[in-house]
């Protein structure tokens, strides 16, 4: 019966002398048996010291020992050890189970190393991320992103969309190594005629597609592709877009890659969602963003000051402790304070637009610029804070007249809101740089509100900046003379 299980088993002595092993246990090399013979006669000492003759009686098993054996750097396996006792309650041989667990364990490491880059994906450093605008915080995470995919899971093209559940459409926001006709088609979160992507939005369940040739749902993406794995982005229950990762090897993706690929998706929702990418109707009112960010940090912000009070409690007499745990909670209701008072914002979206004087500017005198925003006072402001220092300033009431008037005429700047009623901002740039790709587009948004993700997608395809309401009027005017000098060839 031992020679037909499929763990090896062995008999040693005290000396360290392996009596008896079955058929599994003689096929493994020389170097396995010294490694399990040695941590054998390791674990005879220490049942010899722990088995008492007074009590006997005790089963063996339940002295029972597991090791951990690296028997080289690529090769893992475990063992159970249990003592042999006689009539008279000492220990005379040790029985050992042995079975490889090299797989095992690198599939613990490789879960392992996925969850460490997940958490720092998440992981907001205070004193780098103030230093950064919302652009350069998207930027980051999606160099993240894109870096934690090629080197952890080894997928080098793979696309990231989000859902907008306004229209039930896939936006593209993270793309790597596919090519554009494949990340700017249209798809869907529908389970028909909307490729896999589409398929599994609808359905919240991952799709490995061993050969795109026979499958009826792909459509085009990589080129040469023979195989793909798409998995949903969920977070809270709810799936907010899909993860998909092309090759060209049939039969690429097996379901441990599966499995790692939902795990990392996790933390990518978690991530997007933390930097205010995830899909969100647009609030109507600043009141109604503070509630929705109040209401989403409150539970975590009561669980923390419910500890630190608790913890006071229990440390009276401790002043260094109680010091430090009173000033987590003054953290907390600072947070509190912080976060309504930036969600509320001030009323302007131009900072010091009314103290602009205004002169000659070698820079902006006579550039030819477009400004495209539905609301009238941004509009004004703008191109009164432009026509101040000379330039030549075009108004667009909306994102169609702005790409119309971009196919009609040369303009040395572009500046548009990534909001309007009929075009997305990312419309207006693609215009832009269809017509000429050498004028620069900086955009503009509220409240880092981007639906459509047009700041990661134009990013991708050359943006000069992003400006985020409300902006000092000297953050405007150094973006726009920096897009208005001259810049070498690339």
């Amino acid at each position: 019966m031992l020679n037909t299980i499929g763990e090896g088993v062995c008999i040693v002595d005290g000396e360290g002398r392996c009596n008896w092993m079955n058929k599994k246990m003689q096929a493994w090399p020389a170097r396995v048996h010294e490694k399990i013979r040695r941590t054998c006669q390791d674990a005879f000492q220490l049942f010899a010291r722990q088995v008492s003759p007074q009590n006997p009686e005790t089963p063996a098993f339940n002295r029972s020992k597991r090791y951990a054996l690296n028997i080289e750097e690529q090769q893992f396996m475990e063992l159970i050890a249990s003592p042999v006792i006689n009539p008279g309650g000492n220990v005379v041989q040790v029985v050992a189970v042995v079975w490889d667990a090299t797989g095992t364990r690198r599939l613990q490491q490789k879960i392992d190393a996925i969850d460490k880059a997940g958490r720092e994906l998440v992981k907001l450093e205070a004193e780098s991320l103030s230093k950064m605008n919302v652009g350069q915080r998207l930027k980051l995470l999606e160099d993240k992103i894109i870096s934690f995919t090629r080197d952890l899971m080894h997928f080098d093209h793979f696309v990231i969309r989000l859902l907008d559940r306004r229209t039930n459409k896939l936006e593209m926001v993270i793309s790597n190594g596919l090519p554009s006709d494949a990340v700017n088609i249209e798809l869907f979160a529908d389970s028909e005629n909307n490729g896999i992507s589409g398929y599994v939005a609808a359905t919240g369940r991952s799709y490995i597609c061993p050969d795109v040739e026979r499958d009826p749902r792909y459509v085009f993406g990589l080129e040469q592709a023979k195989s793909s794995l798409t998995v949903p982005l969920t977070l809270h229950d709810r799936v907010i877009g899909i993860f998909n990762i092309e090759s060209r090897q049939r039969g690429a993706f097996t379901e441990d890659d599966r499995q790692f690929a939902e795990i990392f998706g996790r933390y990518v929702a978690l991530a997007l969602n933390i930097l205010d990418l995830m899909i969100v109707e647009r609030v109507s009112t600043s009141h109604k963003v503070t509630d929705d960010v109040c209401s989403e940090l409150a539970g975590p912000l009561n669980d923390i000051a419910l500890d630190a009070g608790t913890l006071l409690d229990e440390y009276i007499g401790h002043e260094d402790l109680r010091q430090k745990l009173q000033q987590i909670l003054s953290n907390v209701n600072c947070i509190r304070a912080c976060l309504r008072q930036v969600a509320e914002g001030p009323n302007t979206s131009i900072l010091g637009a009314a103290e602009v004087k205004g002169e000659e500017d070698p820079v902006l005198g006579g550039a030819q610029i477009l400004v495209a925003d539905d609301e009238p006072n941004i509009r004004t402001t703008i191109s009164d804070v432009l026509r101040k220092y000379h330039a030549d300033v075009t108004i667009a009431n909306s994102g169609m007249e702005a790409i119309s008037l971009v196919e009609q005429r040369e303009f040395d700047l572009v500046i548009s809101d990534i909001k309007m009623p009929d075009k997305t901002g990312y419309e207006v740039f693609a215009a832009t740089r269809k017509k000429d790709t050498t004028t620069p587009v900086i955009l503009m948004t509220g409240f880092g509100y981007d639906p459509n993700h047009s700041i990661v997608r134009a990013s991708q395809e050359g943006l000069q900046a992003v400006l985020f309401k409300p902006f000092k009027v000297d953050q405007f005017l150094t973006e726009v003379r920096k897009a208005l000098q001259p810049h070498p060839a690339r």
